[in-house]
């Protein structure tokens, strides 16, 4: 079983929208996927709808955003009720956040950089289908402007974390974004985590109910494997992984990236997959 549990369509920032995924996961001979747009579920049900009649199974996922001492921390969370009232309650207060320190974020460049950019730019940049506006639309903007040369450059110049322009999005705690996550009915999942965090906080959200922490990544080195590995046992979490995919130009082809379900069998036995 070839899984990739970190998928992002146009519902967020994503370039593909999710019949186009559900196309790209068959064409790369993956076998699930989950679509885990940040703060919303709107990309999940066309996924599923595209996938009828497939051998490929989706999973309905989020990837909820939440701030630990003015750092970025996300929660995924996997086979989400998408109807449940905590989760629509936090999708809405998001779309409304995240549109808000867009603005900031904007006048943070003008500000401390002297680089104009419009509101209006960066939502045609997110495309019509976008629930949520995101900092990779604005670095679209600054790429197309000739602001920054590539992502890469953009994050580490301008609106990365602790950078000039940088505004965290404020939207909860990562707690809160867990109880969110339970309460919707799903398994909540630490994407990514920071190691110089890991410590620090893997203890205090397996206290509220943290189900897992996604170890295997595109990037992720042996010694990050080790850690996360290390902490999963010790706090009883599953492990999980994936490609947190975007677009051909930030990863590789979706496909190329995947995770055998024998690796995270107790992940695949808690969601049910390997019937």
């Amino acid at each position: 079983m070839r899984l990739d549990l970190h998928i992002h369509t146009t519902a967020s920032d994503g370039d593909f929208d999710p019949e186009a995924i559900v196309r790209a996961a068959i064409d790369g001979a993956l076998d699930v996927i989950a679509v885990t747009d940040h703060d919303t579920t709107a990309g999940v049900g066309p996924a599923l709808a595209a996938a009828e009649g497939s051998a490929l199974r989706v999973v309905a996922g989020t990837e909820l955003s939440s701030t630990w001492e003015g750092r970025e921390i996300h929660v995924l969370g996997y086979g989400v009720d998408q109807a449940a009232p905590p989760l629509r309650e936090h999708e809405a207060r998001a779309k409304r956040v995240r549109v808000e320190r867009m603005e900031r974020i904007i006048q943070g460049l003008a500000r401390e950089e002297g680089i104009h950019v419009s509101m209006r730019s960066v939502l045609d940049a997110a495309g019509p289908r976008h629930e949520m506006v995101g900092r990779p639309h604005l670095a679209q903007v600054l790429i197309d402007e000739g602001h920054a040369r590539d992502f890469s450059d953009a994050f580490g110049r301008f609106i990365g974390d602790h950078r000039p322009a940088f505004v965290s999005t404020r939207l909860q705690t990562p707690e809160e974004a867990v109880e969110t996550i339970l309460a919707a009915g799903g398994v909540p999942v630490w994407a990514h985590p920071p190691m110089d965090l890991l410590d620090a906080l893997v203890e205090r959200l397996a206290a509220v109910g943290l189900q897992g922490v996604e170890v295997h990544r595109p990037e992720a080195r042996p010694s990050h494997i080790k850690r996360l590995r290390s902490a999963a046992r010790r706090h009883a979490l599953v492990t999980t992984g994936g490609s947190d995919w975007h677009n051909p130009r930030r990863n590789s082809t979706l496909g190329t990236f995947w995770v055998g379900g024998s690796k995270i069998q107790p992940f695949v036995e808690l969601l049910g997959l390997g019937r």
